[in-house]
């Protein structure tokens, strides 16, 4: 088992990496929750195949359930779902000294999060990530959130869980679109920051390679963003470089309404558009973009910008929520393996962005 503790300035938490430890997930709570009451937060999809055998499991170990399960789908990081999960909390009596498990993927992470972190003003609480986005990244730092119609996670705050507890058996249920939108995200910090990941995942030739890899390619991404949050909690600066490819694949996403691509076909349209356009104008080694696209073939995802409506993108973009008055950071990179944090006028975006 791989573990990696996180040390921030007010809280510190584990992240516990193992085949199989959802078939434990019991007794592990039992060593640092010693209350009755969890919530468990999860989606349809997740809840069809798992949500029978974690909640026996739970029981098993002494746990009082109450199982809330949203619609599966982007569509439900909304303030509307979020008021129905207030209410199923409530109708549970749960109070601060009691506990809430989301377990699914991103969605169901960031919403459950966020409903933990605002309901009488914070209630604890554990991930269980389902998804391989979800795993690497989304479960880990803190960040919680819903979305607006204006824009994706407008509406959220910092809090961060008791624990995060990482089964890569779970992506073998995975519909193979969503285990390849969660290797958007891997490829994402190879470019970033881990030049030695990106050539491994060149590499690999089969899904089995990849699978017989899967707990060291968590284990690789989890230490980079543990890093990166540590040093930078409140995404002030170098937890910036997390969101490379993600200011255009957010775009991206809006433009569509959250169903033609997912989040991780979004982010990897991102990083290879910007790419292009930063080794166009000197700023990235020439031949980054065609490494990008490479790799983005290799892993069934789409590198081409759509047919969009470059107006509404660029209104989009200057939402961005790390956009301060005239000026935004963008990420960028000088070559794979080194992202950098460039700061660009609102009215130089359209340089970068399309």
């Amino acid at each position: 088992m791989y573990i990696l503790d996180v040390n921030l300035v007010h809280k510190s938490y584990s992240i516990y990496i193992k085949k199989g430890i959802i078939r434990d997930i019991g007794r592990k709570l039992r060593k640092i929750y010693k209350n009755e009451k969890i919530a468990v937060i999860t989606d349809s999809n997740v809840e069809k195949i798992y949500g029978k055998n974690i909640e026996d499991n739970l029981k098993r170990n002494g746990f009082l359930i109450e199982k809330i399960v949203v619609k599966s789908g982007e569509e439900s990081k909304s303030l509307e779902v979020l008021k129905y999960i207030y209410d199923r909390l409530l109708d549970f009596e749960i109070n601060r000294g009691d506990l809430i498990l989301t377990f699914g993927g991103g969605v169901v992470g960031d919403l459950g999060g966020f409903a933990a972190s605002t309901l009488l003003r914070g209630i604890p609480y554990v991930q269980v990530p389902t998804s391989l986005l979800a795993q690497i990244d989304s479960s880990i730092g803190g960040k919680v959130a819903v979305n607006l119609s204006r824009g994706k996670n407008l509406v959220g705050s910092f809090y961060h869980p008791e624990a995060v507890f990482i089964d890569p058996v779970l992506l073998e249920t995975l519909e193979k679109r969503f285990l390849y939108d969660g290797m958007a995200e891997v490829i994402k910090y190879g470019c970033i920051r881990d030049r030695k990941l990106f050539k491994n995942l060149l590499k690999y030739n089969t899904e089995k390679e990849l699978f017989d890899n899967i707990e060291e390619i968590i284990y690789s991404c989890c230490s980079i963003k543990k890093e990166i949050v540590e040093n930078d909690e409140k995404d002030k600066g170098e937890r910036m470089l997390l969101n490379f490819g993600h200011t255009l694949g957010h775009a991206v996403e809006k433009y569509f309404k959250y169903e033609k691509y997912t989040h991780g076909e979004a982010v990897a349209i991102g990083m290879y558009n910007i790419t292009r356009r930063s080794e166009e104008q000197g700023m990235t080694e020439k031949g980054t973009a065609n490494l990008i696209k490479e790799i983005l073939n290799k892993y069934y995802l789409p590198y081409k910008m759509p047919d969009m409506d470059k107006e509404e993108i660029i209104k989009t973009i200057n939402l961005d929520k790390k956009n301060k008055g005239s000026e935004m950071n963008i990420v960028l990179l000088k070559k794979i393996g080194e992202g950098y944090i460039k700061k660009i006028k609102k009215i130089d975006v359209k340089k970068y962005f399309y």
